[in-house]
């Protein structure tokens, strides 16, 4: 087994006992039906979860699924307070109050400028060159640019370059290709445009790791449609990340 496939390991494992979940929750509640408000990141919304509306649109008909893309903590909150029913986030491997979670797959993060940008011409960046460059924000309060920002000190740095906050996946790329500055985002986001060299990909590696993940209440354990969508998800998911092993 390559490394990659056995840190897809646990999350293959998860997949088996997500679904025996899904299948006892529906046997003993019928069939999921009803309305299901998801909370999202722009990113995964964009990119990872499309597939997974599809599915459940085919297999489970009578759920009304509503998909709202917000930050981290906005939709985390709003999965507490019950104005949702659950929601996908990018973040850290942590407990969250009041919220059962699973990880679904690694979401590898990537730093990445226009081919022109002076850094793609550095085998090696520091982090003080990292701080003195323009960043692009494309999702303002996405847990993994906070943990960027303490990382390199960059709340505390006073001769730092300003942050051009876009808030838009979609318009960070078009700014980063044009030579606006840089960008730190997930990987999937930007692998149509690494591919045809309309970004590149900066010799940077963030030191922290960041997983997709899905939340819901505690006391919605229960809801066949929750169980559903996060059986789905776990296997939809997958299938975007699988490598040969």
């Amino acid at each position: 087994m390559t490394s990659a496939g056995v840190e897809l390991l646990p999350f293959a494992r998860n997949i088996i006992t997500l679904t025996d979940k899904a299948r006892k929750a529906i046997t003993m509640n019928g069939e999921p039906h009803g309305k299901l408000v998801i909370g999202s990141a722009q990113s995964l919304t964009d990119y990872r979860l499309l597939p997974l509306i599809e599915y459940m649109c085919w297999r489970y008909p009578s759920v009304q699924i509503s998909l709202h893309s917000r930050n981290t903590q906005s939709n985390l909150s709003s999965v507490r307070e019950g104005r949702l029913d659950c929601a996908f986030f990018i973040g850290p491997i942590e407990p969250r109050e009041g919220l059962e979670s699973t990880v679904l797959c690694p979401e590898p993060l990537v730093m990445v400028s226009g081919p022109t940008h002076a850094l793609t011409r550095r085998s090696v960046i520091t982090e003080d060159e990292l701080r003195g460059s323009t960043l692009v924000r494309a999702e303002n309060g996405a847990s993994y640019y906070e943990q960027f920002e303490q990382a390199l000190g960059l709340h505390d740095s006073e001769s730092r370059s300003p942050v051009l906050a876009l808030d838009s996946i979609d318009a960070a790329k078009r700014a980063v290709a044009s030579g606006l500055g840089i960008s730190l985002v997930p990987e999937v986001t930007v692998a149509a445009e690494l591919a045809d060299g309309r970004l590149r990909r900066l010799p940077w590696v963030p030191p922290f790791r960041v997983y997709t993940q899905f939340a819901w209440r505690q006391d919605n354990s229960g809801n066949p449609s929750v169980t559903a969508l996060v059986s789905a998800a776990a296997q939809v998911v997958s299938e975007q990340v699988a490598t040969p092993a």
